[in-house]
């Protein structure tokens, strides 16, 4: 854990327990009786001080992104790619997880799409995976029913650290725009692979490839805000009878 993290952790403790005492002896109430409520204000003092931002720059002969997120925003966004498609995909991750993303990719698509499409995927999950640091309080599950129109699916993820991407989606066309549909399976496993998450996908049915593909990116906005949300209750503790996450079950 950081150090400044840790100092945060140390000073909520001490304040939690002088308060506890002060307040007993001041409203004459056994300890315990104010524990819930001193759980809530100490958690709200850290999270101001824990501002769970990341910034990631990825450089390589074939892209350079610059992106930024806030775990805790309000779902702004400012996106450019150069794929339309994808700048609308990853709009609809920010709007619907409550993450505030800015990103700004540039590649060689005078070649394809491919290289711009992997490489947003890698670095987007970098930074939630630098913004959620040791992934201390968080709800660590999420899941996700996204019905658009005739269109059904399914997401379901893990925080866990251990990547695994399932994709249960079939395609019937092979270009959204101009954009090939066999990316967007390559875009999930690199966001699954360097975000450390457990990642399953699976549309049960639909017809509009359109509809298929931007409801898995709005079931994975859906589920991630439901698994990166702190549960006051477990603010300090790793989510795991492990202590931490990664590694072996």
């Amino acid at each position: 854990m950081p150090q400044d993290q840790e100092e945060i952790y140390e000073n909520q403790y001490q304040s939690q327990t002088s308060f506890i005492l002060f307040a007993a002896i001041l409203l004459e109430r056994p300890p315990f009786c104010l524990y819930i409520v001193v759980q809530q204000l100490t958690y709200l003092m850290v999270e101001e001080k824990l501002m769970r931002t990341a910034i990631v720059e990825r450089k390589t002969k074939e892209t350079e992104i610059c992106v930024e997120i806030n775990l805790d925003g309000n779902g702004e966004y400012n996106v450019s790619t150069g794929i339309g498609f994808l700048d609308h995909m990853l709009e609809q991750l920010a709007r619907h997880s409550l993450i505030d993303v800015s990103l700004k990719a540039q590649g060689d698509l005078h070649i394809d799409f491919h290289h711009t499409t992997e490489d947003t995927g890698y670095a987007i999950g970098e930074a939630i995976a630098k913004a959620l640091g040791d992934r201390r309080g968080i709800n660590r599950y999420g899941s996700s029913f996204i019905p658009m129109d005739e269109t059904l699916t399914r997401v379901a993820l893990d925080c866990s650290n251990r990547p695994f991407l399932v994709w249960r989606v079939n395609l019937s066309r092979p270009k959204l725009g101009d954009m090939d549909t066999e990316l967007f399976n390559e875009w999930f496993q690199a966001f699954s692979q360097s975000a450390g998450i457990t990642l399953h996908i699976e549309n049960f049915y639909g017809d509009n490839n359109h509809h298929i593909v931007e409801s898995c990116y709005k079931g994975l906005a859906r589920a991630l805000k439901q698994a990166i949300s702190v549960d006051p209750r477990q603010a300090n503790s790793v989510p795991s009878t492990k202590g931490v996450l990664g590694g072996s079950l």
